[in-house]
């Protein structure tokens, strides 16, 4: 399950530094459920409520006449038994898979853990496992920290671990954080050592540990949450357990009518082909499940594009390593955008069969079909140009003794991480090693995991040996990204000269966008005003939002009008949101009407997704933007109903109290929430601020420093930190504060500016002169330069 993470408060971006004497709201009212990204095919997430299964629809009648070419009518759900009798050989596939038993009713027959009155102990709680017939029940502190009985309504996946979904009333399920391992046959907690009680988000308990949100739409098929905001209840229902075949293939009442009449029904009355010549349609069929991403609603619908229905994550430095690498929990999705199979055409059924989720050749046979002596491809559709003809399958190519570790291509080219305490993923990417390359960035490499210390010491000069070339190379990706995020000499030339390139993967040109930011200039407008164009929805979405980062609202508005009329929904969402400010002021012009129907889907995002904090956060901003106050409020403490720990809504409720006159009630609620939070850094920097506009300055920077001290990583709090300290008389200790900042985060721009200010109002100019230089050295065209 994806950790937790809570927003951060963000000052103004139109302004240098943040004004303590207005007020200013903690969250974007574009935040994307960013923070909940992490869903995907997960085998240790919680899930829905004890869900009934939806009525399941009769095939339709043979018609008296054929059909045209697109079906009459939407295609609806089957009892998928009915495909069995036509398919059995991918039925036959399809029967024990991973797909077929992602999820199933807690039974004697499907249950792998051992519940015969176990007792397992971990993170200062004590579980126990026990059955009261058929039944099975686990004992172990609830939401509120006190022992008693749940009971196991389901079970997620078969191996190498099964999760167990709890049943908590209002239609909930939550996944225990305690698993067993079907390898071992043990216990074992999923967090080890991360201190996970009670009170911790990641606690079974708690909110992102949801499974009607987070996890069961990729353990069955046909799925709906179901959530009503009103009871704060959930009616989830599904089609099916398991990954089924409408998972992929979508609704199939319209494929059994064409298959009574054989009617010239559109991809047989699906709609789509997953065999369709582009391989996009298959690889985003599966993205739906296998990739780090943000719902954009309830479910799916087949045949759109998958940012139609979801936010897929970039390569951010979270989630990936620097190379691109998985970090984090990503699935699959986002490491094989980047490599050359996606480039070259393959798909995910090139190499695994998606019925019975195997393989479909043994060891490295599966990559022998492009990567032979031959040097030529057996795989249709996949462009074999470039292949060289070579063995291999031989000691000559890797380097090991064959049948040993490391004579396995995915050895070297697909290194593996543990996830859950026990699964191992494989890195999709399909890297090359380099482990000098990978020392000086700092990123995993597959010889320097195997060979460490010393031997690691030998086999980077082996290596260099092995690899040694003459011929100039271009700037790779990773490098210039170490510059970037490094905030080094040169990385703004890096980055531009990144975005200039034409093969650059979509996802890192995405990843790229994202940063471009840190370093503003005319040339940065232009490349990110130029992948507005990108056939890439991915990337012209990561467009909008650096332009956004650039410019203030009238200034972007003629730039990202157009994309209102964007195909894809995530690009047009985020191009509404955005650019609420100027249509409030009538200043849309004749893109008016496309921006209402756009803010309207965006709004309705997030009405479907009003079971997150974060969604009714959303709303909350959008309603105050838009003029509706009377429903602010409302859905302010609807976000604390959802999670009391969801800290963004909690400011940003005291601030809109406030704000309307009600300041005492403010105080009360932010005292009361620190009483019981002392360690929350926002409720620090905020009561910070509040006591700011008080006029309270000393008492103020006691809860400042404590913030800072708690999230030394978080830019924003060290900043106002300095600037408070500026404000207060105190410039030495604001130099050190910002010294401290920019050490960490070199290409912090109000940092730097701020600190050269101080030094030259405090007559360190040789300081300033340095930092200056530098600043030149990263970003020559920044315009605060001029």
């Amino acid at each position: 399950m994806p950790k937790h993470k809570n927003k951060t408060v963000q000052p103004d971006p139109d302004s240098s530094r943040p004004s303590f004497s207005r007020l200013f709201f903690p969250v974007a009212i574009g935040v994307l459920l960013a923070a909940v990204a992490g869903i995907g095919w997960v085998l240790l997430s919680p899930a829905p409520a004890p869900a009934r299964p939806v009525p399941v629809a009769a095939p339709v009648a043979a018609p008296a006449k054929p059909q045209p070419a697109v079906a009459s009518k939407p295609a609806t759900l089957v009892d998928e038994q009915q495909c069995q009798a036509c398919h059995t050989e991918q039925v036959k596939d399809w029967q024990g898979s991973h797909h077929q038993l992602a999820m199933q009713a807690a039974t004697a027959e499907t249950t792998l853990g051992d519940f015969n009155n176990i007792t397992f102990k971990a993170q200062n709680e004590t579980t126990r496992f026990s059955r009261k017939g058929d039944e099975f029940w686990v004992n172990t502190p609830g939401i509120d920290g006190r022992n008693a009985d749940f009971k196991v309504a389901y079970t997620f996946g078969i191996a190498p671990l099964q999760q167990y979904l709890i049943e908590v009333g209002e239609g909930r399920l939550q996944a225990l954080g305690v698993a067993w391992d079907t390898e071992q046959h043990r216990w074992f907690h999923l967090y080890p050592g991360q201190g996970v009680n009670f009170k911790n988000p990641l606690h079974w308990s708690k909110p992102s540990q949801n499974a009607n949100f987070m996890c069961v739409e990729c353990h069955t098929t046909g799925f709906k949450r179901n959530f009503d905001a009103v009871s704060n209840t959930f009616n989830s229902q599904w089609n099916s357990l398991g990954v089924g075949c409408q998972a992929c293939h979508g609704p199939a009442s319209n494929h059994l009518q064409w298959e009574q009449n054989k009617d010239d029904l559109i991809h047989k009355g699906f709609a789509v082909d997953l065999k369709d010549n582009n391989a996009t349609v298959e690889i985003e069929t599966c993205a739906r499940c296998h990739a780090r991403r943000a719902p954009l609603g309830d479910g799916y619908t087949v045949g759109k594009r998958l940012m139609d229905d979801y936010l897929p994550s970039t390569l951010t430095r979270e989630l990936y390593a620097l190379d691109g690498k998985i970090k984090d929990e990503v699935f699959e999705h986002g490491s094989f955008l980047q490599s050359k199979m996606f480039d070259k055409g393959v798909r995910c059924s090139n190499c695994h069969n998606p019925h019975s989720t195997e393989l479909k050749a043994p060891g490295n046979a599966v990559c022998l079909q492009c990567h032979n002596s031959a040097g030529k491809t057996s795989v249709a559709g996949v462009d074999g140009k470039g292949l060289l003809a070579k063995n291999y399958d031989s000691v000559e190519h890797t380097r090991h003794t064959m049948g040993q570790p490391g004579s396995q291509c995915i050895d070297c080219h697909m290194p593996g991480k543990l996830y859950m305490g026990n699964d191992l993923r494989h890195d999709h990417s399909f890297s090359i090693p380099n482990p000098e390359r990978a020392q000086k960035l700092g990123t995993p490499d597959a010889c320097l995991t195997c060979h460490q210390g010393k031997a690691g010491d030998k086999v980077t000069a082996q290596f260099k040996l092995w690899s040694a070339s003459t011929a100039p190379q271009a700037p790779r990706y990773d490098e210039s990204l170490w510059l970037i995020r490094n905030g080094q000499p040169g990385a703004a030339n890096a980055l531009y000269e990144q975005l200039q390139r034409s093969n650059l993967p979509a996802i890192q040109r995405a990843t790229l966008l994202a940063e471009l930011p840190l370093y503003p200039s005319e040339q940065a407008l232009k490349l990110a005003t130029q992948d507005l164009q990108s056939p890439e929805p991915q990337v012209r979405e990561s467009a909008v939002r650096a332009i956004s980062a650039f410019l203030p609202p009238p200034e972007r508005a003629p730039l990202l009008t157009p994309l209102l009329n964007d195909p894809v929904k995530a690009v047009r969402i985020v191009v509404a949101r955005d650019l609420l400010s100027v249509a409030h002021n009538n200043g849309l012009g004749s893109a008016q009407a496309n921006w209402d129907a756009a803010i309207a889907e965006y709004e309705a995002v997030q009405q479907s997704l009003l079971e997150r904090a974060e969604a009714n956060l959303n709303l909350a901003m959008l309603y105050q933007a838009s003029g509706r106050s009377g429903e602010v409020e409302g859905l302010l403490r609807s976000a604390l109903q959802r999670d009391p720990d969801f800290y963004p809504a909690l400011v940003t409720l005291m601030q809109w109290l406030e704000a309307n006159g009600r300041g005492p009630e403010a105080q009360t609620l932010l005292n009361d929430s620190l009483k019981a939070h002392p360690d929350a850094a926002l409720l620090q920097h905020t009561r910070g601020l509040s006591l700011i506009r008080a006029g309270k300055t000393a008492e103020a920077m006691t809860a400042l420093h404590k913030a800072a001290h708690l999230e030394p990583q978080n830019a924003q709090y060290g900043y106002v930190l300095a600037v408070a300290l500026h404000d207060s008389g105190k410039v030495d200790e604001a130099c050190e504060v910002l010294e401290r900042l920019l050490k960490v985060q070199p290409a912090n721009h109000n940092a730097r500016l701020s600190l050269i200010q101080y030094y030259l109002e405090n007559g360190q100019e040789p300081k300033a002169q340095v930092l200056l230089q530098g600043w030149k050295r990263m970003n020559m065209g920044d315009p605060a330069l001029k």
